[in-house]
Order: C-alpha cells, then structure tokens, then sequence
C-alpha cells in the first residue's frame, strides 16, 4: 500500500466542526416567537488522501467521514450534517456552494463497494465489481451535497429533521478524474411556525393494542404500569375497527392500526406503543392476532419482503412544513415500503413513538410476559445481577485480523463501563465460548443485558472460532430450557439473520410448494429464537432486539482509521448504538432507546440511498415491552 495522490491541507479547524454565521440557536432548541428565515453554514475538511490498494485507490477524508457503500459503485467519503427544527417549519430551499474546486488524475480506478456481507449461516464470498457507473461521463456523486427531510422523536418531542450528506470529492469514471475541495458552503433557507404546533392532551404516555382475547391478561400490566406513574390505556383491535374512539381510516387491518395510532399521538399524546399478538395459523397465508405489514424492500437475498414493524412506528411524513400521514405507499400499488426493480416508495421511516410488540401466539404467552415485565420493573433495580453485561461474539467473517463479533462486544463494553457495570465475555478466540452450555450458564448466573453478535438463523445463533469458517459454536431453541434465571432477565441483542423472524411456524411444513426455501432458511420452527428466548418461562430474556430476515455487516478497515468497519457501518453500528444511546444519551427505556438508535443511524446512513441501510432499521424489531424500564425502578 503506498500513497500516490494528493493531500490537502485544511488549517482552520478538524473536521466534525462547523462555523455557523447569523444563526438563533434556539431553532435547534424548540419553539422561537420570531421567524428566522436563514442560516449558513461552512464545513472544512481535514487532509484529503487517495492511496492505492487492491489495484484501485481509496479516497479518504478524515476520521468523521464515512464511505458510500452502494455495491458495485465508488466508494466516495461523506459526512452527515443534522438540523432540528420544531415541527411545522417550512424547509425552503438547501444552496450548496464548494470553496475552490480542484482536480487530480488518479492511477486507478476508485475502488467499488464490495457485495453486503450477510449474517446468515452461510459462506458469503466478498466480491467487488464494476457496475454501470464505470461507463458514464457524469460525476459521482451527482452533486456536492443531497437532503431530505423527515419528521420524527427527539427526546419525546417530534421535530423536523434537516439531514444533509456532503460529498467532499467526487469521480469522474470516464476520465478517471477526481474532483475534490476543501470547503463546502450550506445555506438554508426556511420559515419558522408563527404559531406552536397544538398540544394533545397527554391523557397518555402508552397505548396497548391487542385483540378482546388477551385483554383481561393485560390488565395487571396496564395496572402496573400506572402505579409507576405510565399512563397507559388498553384498546382493542374491536374497538379500533368498530371506530370507539376514532374514525376508522385505511385499507386494511394494519392501517387501521397505523391511523388509530396517529389519532392516539394527536388526541392523547402518547409516546410508547405495545402490539399484542403473534401469529395464530395459516399456511401459505399466515394469520394474526394483531396485525404486521411486510416492507418489500429486495436486495437479492431470498427475501423479497419481511416483516417490519417499523412501519407502525413511522407515522408521520413532511410535506411542505407540515406532517401528514406516511401510509408507505407513495407509489400507490399496495407494496409497502417497496424497493425494487418494480418501483421505489419514498418513505420517511424515522419513528414517531417508540413501538415494541409482545408476539404472542395465545393467552399463556400473554400471561408469561405479563408476570415478566412485572417481576422485572419491581425487582431488578439495584441487584447485582441486572448490573452485569454478558457480551458472546467469534469470528463472524473469517479472512482477516478482526474478530467481528468480538469487536462488537468489546465496544458495547466500552459504553457499558461508563455505568460501572460489569462485563463477562464469551468469546471464541480465548476459548470461552467453546459449547452452547457456556451461554446457558453465564446466562443463568444472572444478567442486565445480553449480546449476541454473529451468525444466526430463526431457530438458532452462532459464530466461528478465528480463521475458521467450517465450525460453528451456538446455541439453539432446543437449549433454552436449560436456562435457569428466574427472575434475573437481561435486556438482549441478537446480531445475527432472521433470529427475530416471528412469522416463522411448524404449519410452514405444509407449504409444500415452498417447502425447499423454507427448510433451507430454517422457518419452520415453533417460534423464532428472539421470541422464544423472550417469552421463555423463569428463564431467557425481558426483551429481544433483532432482525427479521437477513442482517449485515461489514468486513475490514476500509477507511485505515484503526476502527474495524464492522462497528461503524450497517447491523454492527446499529446494535452497538442502542448501548451507547442507553449509556450516552440517558435514554433508560427499552423503547427510547431502540427508537433513538434507529433515528440515529438514519440521519448518519441516508436510507434512501442504500437498500441494505434501509434494510437494516426497517427489520430490526423489538420483541417485548417499550416503557420497559431498564434496570427497573427503585
């Protein structure tokens, strides 16, 4: 490796600073009396680098800058710049004006993106490839700088978001030119509200949606959950297709669901979300107590769609200041959240409460939850075990000197730290990850949270020794009886594939005209392993965060900023960001935290330009109680 190109010298101030000239910093606080109409901001660059590797270059822009990750596409350096207004600001125009451009001939081509790398139990091979953007005259990216904006929860409030990627230099395929400069001028030009957006009544912090069936189960959680001071208001799904409390809008049962709970933020100001109720039946066509949307996002990996909860979450879009419904359907065909050959749904995906579902499959379920979110809210606080941290990773992409899962463990443990909790490790490269049973009794010693990071399937999980794709150490649904912490439930993260795919049955056995796909993805189990593992009787977990179909990660060190990408990229940034939410950010509910990490990995992963980020927040679902207080309450 040698460097062949340019550097750039930037003397003023490191990158991950800005200069902001004529601004009120109150638009970034909440609601102002007097309209500001514009403001202008300048971004300054350190060292700009392009070193050979591989037979391509590399264009490096600092430790701030992330690289575009389009496969088959240069990988061209980019930061992210986030505005918050308060909600009902009109987003005029963005002007983006580069300082002096200046251009370099480079030896070799940018090197593209290489192929996503799944989490699934499978070899995936690392391929890199020309696309068609190698063949054309027009500059990638297509401009210095794209936005959008959203609407979305910041700190329980809903607020406008002005997120803007910048592009410090950028390709010319054809002539093998790269054009780069130091300095990117944004001026943004805007209308506050003349008025505050209407208060809802804030009759509720949380509303529970579950068919008649389940509703006396619930009762003690809802009586529960007031005594410690969360508002909470049981609806059935009768009452919202029967129009109790609000006009029924929407074409089928999940947008009934979806426009209830627009009514519900407007009319009682709730923040948290529990949908209860798994599947109950179906063969080819799989029925639900509550209701699920699949997001048919295709990125050539079996799945054309997957379940994605999400969508309930994601209520609000903006148009012209103001947030009107986002049925995830801009295309109108009935696709939701579509992206594929057929057709692209622009969506706004950043969450609008914070939503967790309970998928139980009958009233037992529902009874085990509810005596589990109970025990644990009045009597984890303080005891030694809910202040441990399990964290259990291997070798997840053999072939170079990381340790993927092991990375992802050790960073968590970082944040983790800072609370003074206290970090047990299992870990293939030391040999204290060797058998399924040394999950099973770390776990039943007792935890606060529990990390799996690897590979996984719906009925198991697993990982590699180092350097050693052919061995696979884990555990599976089978094993979970083994587990013996009654009443000592972590908070889990599973990084692996289609671990909390809930739609998975033993009826997937009849399906025999997908027979063959459905054994080769394992969904024919009883339940999926992040559901089971939630629901498992005095044992398992309070709550599992996962993937309902296939996650990925990322290999390498690809930026040669000595941070394995595996943790700044796709399912390995996401999954460590909700620790570091939780440890960082104060946010000390399930929920909150699950939900600021998605909006988080949203405004520094524009989704709309990459499927596999897209992916990566529409399937990861939690499986259990939002309000959740984690470690309980004193």
């Amino acid at each position: 490796m040698k460097n062949i190109g340019i550097v750039v010298l930037v003397c003023a101030m490191l990158l991950g600073t800005s200069t902001i000239a004529g601004i009120n910093t109150h638009i970034f606080q909440g609601f102002v009396d007097m309209p500001v109409e514009s403001t202008a901001v300048s971004l300054e660059f350190p060292t700009l680098e392009v070193r050979e590797e591989g037979g391509y270059v590399i264009v490096d822009a600092g430790s701030d800058t992330l690289h575009t990750l389009n496969p088959s596409e240069p990988m061209m350096p980019y930061r992210t710049e986030v505005f918050t207004f308060p909600l009902g600001t009109v987003v005029r125009d963005v002007k983006v004006i580069p300082s002096e451009v200046k251009t370099v001939q480079l030896n070799e081509k940018v090197m593209p993106a290489a192929n996503p790398a799944a989490f699934n139990m499978q070899h995936t091979a690392t391929e890199r490839y020309e696309g068609d953007v190698y063949a054309r005259s027009e500059l990638y990216p297509a401009a210095w700088a794209t936005w959008r904006v959203g609407i979305g929860l910041k700190d329980n409030e809903r607020v406008v978001f002005l997120v803007i990627q910048t592009f410090p230099a950028r390709y010319m395929p054809s002539t093998n030119t790269l054009l780069y400069t130091n300095e990117i001028d944004i001026d943004i030009d805007y209308e506050l509200p003349s008025e505050p957006a209407p208060a809802a009544l804030d009759a509720y912090d949380m509303v529970i949606i579950a068919p008649s069936k389940f509703a006396d189960g619930l009762q003690p959680l809802v009586a529960h959950k007031e005594s410690h001071g969360v508002a909470t208001k049981l609806v059935t799904l009768e009452e919202i297709y029967g129009g109790t409390y609000f006009s029924v809008q929407g074409r089928d049962d999940a947008e009934k669901v979806k426009y209830f709970i627009k009514d519900a933020i407007e009319q009682w100001g709730i923040t948290y979300v529990m949908l209860v109720g798994g599947r109950h039946g179906g063969v080819a066509e799989p029925k639900w107590w509550c209701p699920v949307r699949n997001a048919w996002l295709d990125v050539g990996d079996s799945d054309k769609y997957f379940l994605s909860d999400l969508y309930f979450a994601d209520i609000y879009k903006y148009e012209e200041g103001q947030p009107v419904f986002d049925d995830w359907d801009s295309n109108g065909n009935d696709m939701f959240g579509e992206w594929s050959w057929r057709g692209k749904d622009i969506i706004d995906m950043f969450p609008d409460v914070y939503i967790g579902r309970l998928a139980c499959r009958n009233s037992y379920e529902v009874g085990v939850m509810v005596d589990k979110i109970i025990s644990y809210e009045t009597t984890a606080y303080g005891q030694a075990w809910s202040n441990r941290f399990v964290g259990i990773g291997g070798d997840t992409f053999p072939g170079d000197q990381w340790y993927d899962g092991e990375e992802s463990v050790n960073k968590a443990i970082e944040y983790l730290s800072a609370l003074g909790i206290e970090a047990t490790t299992l870990f293939t490269s030391d040999g204290t990850l060797t058998e399924g049973q040394d999950i099973i009794d770390a776990v039943s010693a007792g935890c606060g949270f529990l990390d799996f990071e690897g590979h996984g399937n719906p009925m198991s999980w697993a990982n590699h020794p180092p350097q050693d794709g052919d061995t696979w150490i884990g555990i599976d649904e089978t094993q979970f009886i083994f587990f013996k912490n009654k009443d000592m439930y972590p908070v889990c993260m599973i990084g692996g594939c289609s671990n909390s795919k809930f739609d998975i049955s033993l009826l997937n056995l009849l399906d025999f005209k997908n027979l063959s796909a459905i054994w080769a993805h394992s969904s024919w189990g009883p339940e999926c392993f992040g559901w089971w593992l939630a629901r498992k009787v005095d044992g398992g977990a309070i709550t599992t965060i996962g993937c309902t179909s296939y996650g990925y990660g990322k290999s390498g060190d690809t930026d040669h900023d000595g941070i394995f990408d595996g943790i700044q990229y796709r399912g390995g940034f996401i999954d460590i960001e909700f620790f570091r939410v939780y440890a960082q950010e104060g946010k000390d509910t399930v929920g909150a935290a699950h939900g600021t990490a998605i909006t988080n990995y949203l405004t520094k992963f524009p989704p709309l330009t990459n499927q596999i980020d897209a992916k990566t927040v529409e399937e990861w679902v939690l499986l259990g109680d939002p309000s959740l207080k984690i470690g309980g309450y004193p």
